[in-house]
């Protein structure tokens, strides 16, 4: 093996780059044994090099200029730690173009432009690895790559966002509302000042199109994923919940079957002894079923400085050991299967349904003739009486989408129905 030394570019020093840098500079004898080759990290590129980052940094290693580190022949993998579309998408394939191996945490450019990105990878035959991409520190890219690559992955269930892990827990465990528990993440620095990509469900989104492109061989489009996010979530969803056994999750469900594959992120009730059900705070772990290997479960922190890192810092020792051995580009895009992917209204669950209605004679009767009219079968149903109206929680059979929501049109437009406050699907029984 050679022992010629790997040059490594950072693109951004943010939270993120900061733990790459601490990783391959306080583990770099570890790393160096590991990896079989030297690893250094050559320049950094910020957009203002005089910033206080509370780390030491050597004399001349911050740039402004990204040239600094694409026309360095020194500099042989680019790590792209910016974030967002532009400009980590331009000179993600500018590093490409120019034979340096390519390591991201983007997720947002990994699911919408992963296929350009391996495109240019394959010409320079040049490695693109974005394990911190889903999931931060939890592995789950490579295993689903090469340590399951043997199995066909027939389910893929996760929590992958932590933001919303944490909001949901403190909503059962304290009997926080939805706005509470928001304030609470905010002040924590889990959730954003525009906390819309996580509570809205499209960072989870983004997640599960990548995991899901990986495990069934085929593009995953972002547009493909049935997306619902937490906002309607209340204390009285979560203590219905409870009651009946569960506890409400955002998950990303990803499934093949001989009809197709359905994709879809949204809030779900699981029964209390489910795996993921005991998944808390701000922890993520993905639940994959393969037909060899059966059920695994991956689990740990899915964001942070470090946990981000991590990965990040083990995907660029896999690509130096590979530049070392003269190899790189050897795991591509296993996207080489083209599978329908079914439309929301094909997929089959089971529901819960909470309705307001006037408490009146006949009320459950006609809300079951309109669901027995559209094939919704109930398997339970709870009445709360409070003065003049009633609320009824119902759990239906395992039922298309498509049905379920003709019926709720239906029952909407009865004169005793006051409002369907709420519809969450339910999985795991």
């Amino acid at each position: 093996m050679s022992q010629r030394e790997i040059g490594v570019g950072l693109l951004g020093m943010g939270t993120v780059g900061r733990g790459v840098y601490r990783i391959l500079k306080d583990n770099k004898m570890i790393i160096e044994k590991r990896a079989g080759v030297p690893i250094t990290v050559k320049k950094v590129l910020v957009r203002d090099t005089a910033k206080n980052r509370d780390i030491e940094i050597p004399e001349g290693l911050l740039t402004t200029d990204i040239n600094d580190i694409l026309d360095d022949p020194g500099i042989d993998i680019v790590v792209e730690l910016l974030g967002g579309i532009r400009p980590a998408l331009e000179y993600s394939l500018r590093a490409l173009g120019k034979n340096k191996s390519l390591v991201t945490a983007n997720k947002d450019m990994i699911a919408l432009h992963g296929q350009e990105l391996f495109a240019a990878a394959e010409i320079g035959r040049r490695d693109l690895f974005f394990e911190g991409s889903v999931a931060g520190g939890i592995p789950i890219i490579r295993p689903l790559k090469e340590c399951l690559a043997a199995n066909r992955i027939t389910r893929v269930i996760g929590i992958i966002n932590g933001t919303t892990n944490y909001m949901l827990t403190r909503m059962s465990k304290e009997g926080l509302d939805f706005r509470q528990a928001l304030e609470e993440a905010q002040a924590l620095g889990y959730a954003e000042a525009d906390p819309s990509a996580d509570v809205e469900g499209f960072d989870a989104a983004r997640k599960l199109a990548i995991i899901a492109s990986i495990a069934f061989n085929t593009r995953i489009p972002l547009d493909k994923v049935y997306v619902e996010g937490v906002t309607r979530i209340t204390a009285e969803d979560i203590a219905y919940a409870a009651n009946l056994n569960y506890v409400i999750k955002l998950l990303g469900i990803a499934r093949e079957n001989a009809d197709g594959v359905e994709v879809r992120v949204h809030p779900t009730l699981l029964p209390k002894n489910h795996p993921l059900a005991s998944v808390n705070d701000v922890f993520n772990a993905i639940f994959v079923t393969g037909d060899a290997v059966g059920d695994v479960m991956f689990y740990g922190r899915g964001a942070g400085e470090m946990s981000t890192a991590s990965a990040v810092a083990a995907d660029v020792m896999n690509a130096a050991r590979n530049l070392a051995n003269n190899c790189p580009g050897m795991t591509g895009c296993t996207c080489f299967e083209e599978k329908q992917i079914k439309a929301m209204g094909l997929t089959a669950t089971k529901y819960y349904i909470r309705i307001d209605v006037a408490d009146k004679p006949g009320v459950l009767a006609s809300i079951a003739y309109i669901f027995g009219n559209n094939d919704v079968s109930l398997a339970s149903v709870i009445q709360h009486t409070a003065g003049k109206s009633a609320e009824l929680v119902l759990i239906t059979h395992e039922v298309f989408e498509q049905n379920l929501q003709t019926a709720l049109k239906g029952i909407k437009d009865l004169p005793v129905v006051n409002e369907v406050s709420n519809v969450i699907r339910v999985e795991g029984v």
